[in-house]
């Protein structure tokens, strides 16, 4: 009966926040913030993650996590690095949840435990995606069925939260066709799931090859019980090698802030516009919500478009002034320059 009643409101507040989304243009939809860049594991498509940085202080998270709800943001993500590695991550989530925000993680899983699912919900998250790669551990990814399947028990019999479970097909991953096994056991244990399509470093397209297609269909058919069924076009477009049109408003309805809390556009944009969140205004938001982003047709970073759709069919874009002299953004943080291919979660 929790489980329904947390479902219930949940489901309630995410709706109003939709709708202000519509009826308002000017603060975010979706801010990502990585409180640690550091991670356990080593997946070889990966490069948002390295193994020796500390985690943020709760003090400078807390202050971020309230300036992204003084600009109006519906939703935060937490991601890294490995976020459950962050010894304050509950703390976290209250303040996301006191602010009014919705809450959300994207976790490998392996921290994950009976207790740490409790304080979880203690902490009253929202939403948990985990991902899985494979159905045995490689080179490529320890991330597999096998390894993560006690986990997702627990989840199931625990978890007060929704649970998404996504998985990767292209990256060097040997098997796609793991990805359907991952999707039928989510679905099993009454989960959403979703598929990554790879892209480059700078977020940019890679078409699937016959076999990926052939495991992109065999989802299809399952039928999208993810978030992940409101772009089937911009899906079904990167399936193929076509381009999107669409308009990215990241920068002003999607923020990315890494660790040093700078903010850009996306994980494979960083860099630009490289502005620390402490000093980003609404005039920042204006700015980017009217700027066209030329890496948008080609660009696989799904919650980018995700939110996108809240704007696409109205305010077209057009090249935007820069900051006034002396508000010049700094330099780009510490791994700013994209390296190894990833392959984006949904």
């Amino acid at each position: 009966m929790n489980r329904l009643i947390r479902r219930a409101h949940r489901l309630a507040r995410v709706v109003t926040k939709a709708a202000w989304a519509v009826v308002h243009r000017r603060h975010p939809i979706l801010a990502q913030v990585v409180p640690m860049r550091r991670c356990n594991l080593a997946c070889a498509y990966c490069n948002e993650y390295d193994t020796t940085s500390r985690p943020v202080p709760l003090e400078e998270m807390l202050a971020r996590l309230d300036k992204l709800a003084d600009l109006g943001t519906s939703m935060i993500t937490v991601s890294g690095g490995e976020p459950l590695m962050h010894p304050d991550l509950d703390a976290m989530i209250v303040r996301m949840r006191q602010r009014g925000m919705v809450s959300s993680i994207i976790t490998n899983g392996y921290y994950l435990s009976p207790e740490r699912i409790r304080r979880l919900n203690a902490a009253r998250l929202d939403y948990l995606q985990i991902s899985i790669d494979n159905v045995e551990p490689d080179e490529v990814s320890m991330k597999s069925l096998r390894l993560l399947e006690p986990k997702l028990k627990w989840l199931a019999d625990l978890a007060e939260f929704s649970v998404n479970v996504n998985s990767v097909v292209g990256g060097g991953i040997k098997a796609p066709e793991d990805a359907l096994v991952v999707a039928r056991r989510a679905r099993e244990l009454a989960f959403t799931s979703s598929v990554g399509i790879i892209h480059d470093g700078r977020g940019q397209l890679r078409a699937f090859d016959e076999r990926q297609m052939a495991v992109y269909r065999g989802l299809q058919r399952m039928g999208s019980r993810g978030d992940t069924r409101v772009n089937r076009i911009f899906q079904e477009n990167l399936a193929h090698g076509r381009p999107n049109q669409w308009r990215c408003r990241a920068g002003a309805r999607y923020l990315y802030v890494d660790e040093a809390g700078l903010v850009h556009y996306c994980s494979q944009q960083r860099g630009t516009p490289g502005i620390p969140l402490a000093q980003y205004t609404r005039d920042d938001l204006r700015r980017e919500y009217d700027t066209p982003k030329g890496c948008a047709p080609y660009c696989t970073v799904n919650c980018a478009q995700r939110v996108a759709l809240f704007d696409n069919w109205r305010s077209p874009q057009e090249a935007a002034p820069a900051r006034a002299p002396g508000e010049t953004a700094p330099a780009p943080g510490p791994g700013a320059s994209p390296a190894r291919d990833r392959a984006l979660a949904n």
